[in-house]
């Protein structure tokens, strides 16, 4: 059995446990790990199963360095700029940028189109590997989740620049309610479209061992569900918090004073809210989620005497 899924099947951890190891995961030195470092930590972890004699500490790391850097369901590397760890670096700048008032069209298109270039990417990368895997398909679907995601990501900046907002309740509503509100759904719907073959194919669902009884749409349906919400609270609450304060910072004497202060105040608001929720994110739902049999098809029912079986969520 794949060692990190193993883990995440042994460790029913609470959200607390599982939100201070994703900080610990989210660590950006986790991307400069080199492959023979990582492959150390995975024959140590291997020998500690067979043997037991292995310091706490030197676990730990090893833990660490696999949990990071080695993805659950395939147990390949994950590529340095889609681990976890890359996702606050990547993304900072990229919702930073997204939610800046658009002067024309390339400013309005670039920043959209970059922020779910790297989220489908980082969606595909991190999902569910049940599915056989056709590179050609792959980037195709990658390709219209990418073009349909930056339509709608512009959809407001579009109505910023179409409509003239001399009415302040409008100007609030269009200026800075809507940015928010469409980020948030549209990173939940990227997570549904990049990963639709989950639900097309199902994914694998194991007994506590590792062993796998089949394969589960509706288990698929549940994982994706989880991932998407949990996506939707990280980016409304990331792109929320800076409009708020740039919202109360304008009203200061220091703004009126130092008008351009108002960029660097947009930009470290955007990466505390996104350090922070970051791994509140990806600790909200277990990494390998659970559930009952007797929610999944019938023919997996009737394979397996087991009452509660495990699938991977991807992240």
């Amino acid at each position: 059995m794949e060692p990190n899924l193993h883990f995440w099947i042994r460790e029913r951890q609470p959200f607390v446990q599982r939100f201070l190891l994703w900080t610990e995961l989210l660590d950006p030195t986790n991307l400069i790990i080199s492959t023979e470092t990582i492959g150390k930590s995975r024959q140590l972890l291997s020998t500690n199963a067979a043997s037991g004699n292995v310091e706490e500490k030197q676990m730990q790391e090893a833990w660490k360095t696999s949990l990071s850097t080695v993805h659950p369901d395939s147990g390949k590397l994950i590529p340095a700029p889609f681990r976890p760890a890359a996702f606050l670096p990547f993304m900072g700048p990229m919702v930073f940028l997204s939610m800046m008032p658009s002067r024309g069209l390339k400013t309005m298109i670039l920043p959209q189109f970059s922020l779910y270039t790297y989220l489908t990417s980082f969606n595909i990368f991190n999902g569910n590997t049940s599915y056989h895997d056709h590179p050609r398909e792959n980037l195709l679907l990658g390709a219209g989740v990418v073009a349909s995601s930056t339509f709608f990501g512009i959809l407001p900046h579009l109505a910023q620049l179409r409509y003239a907002l001399s009415n302040p309740a409008l100007s609030l509503l269009v200026r800075r309610v809507l940015p928010v509100f469409f980020l948030a759904q549209v990173s939940a719907v990227n997570v549904l479209a990049s990963r639709k073959q989950e639900l097309a194919q199902g994914i694998k669902v194991m007994d506590k061992e590792g062993n796998v009884v089949g394969h589960s749409r509706r288990a698929g349906e549940k994982a994706i569900k989880e991932t998407a919400l949990s996506r939707m609270v990280l980016f409304g609450a990331s792109a929320c918090v800076p409009e708020v304060v740039s919202y109360f910072f304008k009203r200061t004497r220091f703004f009126l004073q130092q008008p351009l202060s108002l960029w660097a105040v947009r930009l470290s608001c955007s990466y505390l809210a996104l350090g922070l929720m970051v791994p509140v994110s990806f600790s909200m739902f277990p990494q390998v989620g659970q559930i009952q049999c007797s929610r999944l098809e019938e023919a997996i029912q009737s394979s397996t005497r087991e009452t509660e079986l495990f699938y991977h969520r991807g992240v």
